[in-house]
């Protein structure tokens, strides 16, 4: 299964479409968004993909974009931090603005992959047993190049995408 892992989209919704249609291409199926949607209505935009999305401190209106992404697909997410797991492996999303529960998911190392935002940096390493993967920022402060990641989690094997 394809999982495309996207980040900090502070409502830039053009870049976001960008974003969603290269995962459509691709054959995601599956959307973590680690935070920072912003907005419903940025939300809204997330159909066609079971969605799993944790809160970033730039989603005030938490209870409003969980209620966006459920009419999208009941079974979607949204929620401070998220475990479970996607064909095997044991995964967990959270937003880097919670620091301590990102540390203790590092320090504890109970699941194959982490997935955060926040920063507005990229990030794919090795980390003991775990792999961190952040995709980088789609909107907000640029600190670096708009980016976005795909994964398959049959392969293991995962890329950056950026954004002209």
């Amino acid at each position: 299964m394809k999982i495309g892992i996207i980040s900090d989209t502070h409502n830039h919704l053009h870049n976001l479409q960008v974003a969603l249609e290269r995962l459509r291409q691709e054959g995601a199926e599956v959307l973590i968004h680690c935070g920072d949607l912003t907005t419903p209505e940025t939300a809204s935009a997330l159909g066609g993909f079971r969605v799993i999305h944790v809160c970033g401190n730039g989603d005030i209106a938490t209870g409003a974009i969980r209620q966006a992404l459920l009419q999208l697909n009941p079974s979607n997410y949204s929620g401070m931090i998220y475990r479970g797991e996607i064909e095997g492996l044991q995964i967990a999303a959270v937003h880097g603005h919670v620091s301590a529960a990102l540390q203790e998911l590092i320090r504890s190392q109970s699941v194959d992959l982490l997935f955060t935002g926040h920063t507005h940096r990229r990030r794919d390493e090795q980390i003991g047993k775990m792999r961190l993967i952040n995709p980088g920022a789609l909107g907000g402060v640029r600190v670096e190049e708009r980016s976005f990641y795909l994964l398959d989690s049959q392969t293991h094997q995962g890329r950056f995408f950026y954004l002209a």
